[in-house]
């Protein structure tokens, strides 16, 4: 399952996310917003990251303005490497060799085509292991 978290600046880029994973038949779980009404990112960014830190979702996906906010706030929860990605080699390089487990979106910043690519391609790679895991190792041990 994937858990997913905008605030109003991602609100229309989430809507097309959810119709891209609809149509995978990928099942979700939405934490909102559900409105274009302000909010503030870290309300959203935090049930995500919970979600996504305990299990209960394999991955996770965060839309605001810039997807900066999300990056900043979901990071603060233990067990959360997420990745703010503008280009779908970097969603691929940050899955193969950080195993991010969140993907962090800009809306205003990145197209609703190439941010839908960008979500097909951080959801189809898998870790690559290797050398890879000694290093998100010495990630978790700073959250120590």
């Amino acid at each position: 399952m994937i858990a997913l978290g905008c605030d109003h600046g991602g609100y229309n880029l989430m809507r097309e996310i959810k119709s891209l994973l609809d149509g995978k038949n990928l099942e979700y779980r939405d934490f909102g917003t559900f409105s274009e009404d302000s909010c503030d990112y870290p309300d959203y960014a935090k049930p995500v990251a919970d979600a996504v830190a305990s299990g209960e979702c394999a991955r996770g996906i965060l839309v605001c303005g810039t997807g900066i906010g999300m990056s900043i706030a979901a990071n603060k929860v233990r067990g959360i490497r997420a990745a703010l990605c503008g280009d779908c080699f970097s969603a691929e390089a940050t899955r193969l060799h950080n195993d991010a487990n969140i993907l962090c979106l800009g809306a205003r910043v990145t197209g609703p085509g190439l941010a839908l690519k960008i979500v097909e391609v951080f959801l189809s790679t898998e870790f690559e292991g290797g050398r890879h895991t000694r290093r998100v190792e010495k990630i978790a041990e700073l959250e120590r």
